[in-house]
């Protein structure tokens, strides 16, 4: 029975710290010893009880392959979030663990960028996310390269999709920041981006999820769907309640009460779309979606706008990512933040360099920096709280993935982004006069 990815895995991967010169557990013997999987087991929730840190899961890893390289008893794991019932892992002592970790820490710390002040020229970015985030993390950037002029233009992820196409021929922009991988994986699909080998790649937590096989694209961060309730509309209707199931938001209480944007301009929008054709079916799916669109007050063309409107009661309900709720909150809005039971979707958000990109050189740059630890800890500070997909950098609401994430298929959603899109827009609701 293998172990596949699951929020307890993507919560005990929020961070990583160097271990210090003592664990919980008593040392082992001998330089570690052997471990048979069992049920229910995950390689942070053994790195717990060896070592009394979740964080310290690398260790196993790297020393299972290891010790599968010379001992045919062990098998290697290739992605560890799958790890088998039987399988034969090497937990090593405090001693080896501590150094492993340390080696680890300084391959990143070598491949982390140091700027320069010499590096002189011009950046185009095509950026995803809120307007003070994209200031914000070019404000950082420019710290390290302040030589760099970089100009850059906000578009929602599916408008952004859409100009790439336009401008495949002659590209306007050197790189894509943000928005979910859905768009990405349908760009390399038509030869729109160009792959790159980054230093920094050593990074990612999970290769196989978090960055494309040949290197087109790379995650910088994870967000889960969630749903807004304006906590004044409920207090003036006792008789209904903040939605716990994606079934919730059919019933005919909602009617003219949800707002959400629309899949052809929204990322957001798209990634709650192929999340019901996953989890409810084709032909399911697409019923409950005529269900859902007739209970939407109006689309709109931003995917975090809609918590925006309905904090200000222009409806009872939004359907966003939970960490443009939170901020919302932040901003003083009443607004109450829950999750389908059933399960929910989730982004891991991308960046890239555009195929034809005028200014490779310095594009790379900006990848090597967007994938280090200090760049997705920048977030917060701009009111961006989505989870970070690097080893080193914290996450300041690792809360918001404490939920019931279904198993997302990115390669299908990405593979099928535009049939969905155009179904969605010829048969339920036409992208005309979206709310902005």
């Amino acid at each position: 029975m293998k172990r596949a990815l699951t929020i307890l895995f993507l919560a005990a991967l929020l961070s990583l710290v160097v271990l210090g010169a003592a664990y919980a557990a008593p040392p082992q013997q001998g330089g570690g010893q052997e471990y048979t999987v069992q049920a229910d087991d995950w390689l942070s929730k053994l790195a717990e009880k060896n070592y009394g840190d979740v964080l310290a899961w690398p260790v196993i890893w790297q020393a299972t392959n290891a010790k599968a390289a010379e001992d045919t008893s062990f098998v290697a794991i290739p992605d560890p979030n799958v790890i088998e019932v039987g399988q034969k892992l090497w937990i090593p002592d405090e001693a080896e663990a501590a150094m492993m970790l340390e080696e680890f820490a300084a391959e990143r710390t070598a491949a982390s960028p140091q700027g320069s002040a010499d590096v002189t020229g011009e950046l185009n970015i095509l950026c995803v996310v809120q307007p003070e985030w994209c200031e914000g993390q070019i404000s950082e950037f420019n710290k390290i390269y302040p030589g760099i002029l970089i100009n850059w233009v906000r578009m929602s992820s599916g408008e952004s999709l859409t100009r790439l196409r336009n401008e495949a021929s002659n590209p306007q922009f050197d790189v894509w920041w943000g928005g979910p991988v859905d768009s990405y994986i349908a760009a390399a699909q038509e030869g729109l981006l160009e792959p790159y080998d980054s230093p920094n790649a050593v990074n990612i937590r999970d290769p196989k999820l978090m960055k494309a096989p040949d290197n087109a694209w790379y995650g910088i961060y994870i967000g889960s769907l969630g749903f807004a309730t304006n906590t004044n509309y409920l207090a003036e209707h006792p008789e209904v309640q903040a939605p716990t199931s994606w079934d919730d938001l059919i019933k005919p209480e909602w009617k003219g009460q949800i707002m959400i944007a629309h899949p052809s301009s929204s990322g957001t929008s798209y990634t709650q779309l192929c999340t019901i054709l996953q989890l409810k079916g084709q032909d399911a799916g697409w019923e409950y979606q005529r269900g859902f669109a007739s209970n939407v007050l109006q689309f709109t063309k931003s995917g975090s706008a809609p918590a925006r409107f309905v904090g200000q009661g222009e409806a009872a309900v939004a359907v966003v990512f939970s960490h443009d709720i939170v901020t919302q909150q932040e901003n003083g809005l009443p607004l109450q933040l829950t999750f389908p039971a059933e399960g929910t979707g989730y982004e891991i958000g991308g960046t890239a360099i555009i195929k034809g990109a005028q200014h490779p050189d310095l594009a790379k740059l900006w990848v090597d920096w967007a994938i280090s630890p200090a760049a997705q800890e920048i977030g917060p500070k701009y009111q961006a709280y989505q989870a970070p997909t690097v080893i080193g950098a914290s996450a300041s609401r690792p809360e918001l993935l404490e939920v019931n994430l279904i198993n997302y298929d990115f390669e299908y959603c990405g593979n099928n982004k535009k049939d969905f899109v155009d179904r969605f827009t010829n048969e339920i609701a036409n992208a005309d006069a979206l709310k902005e």
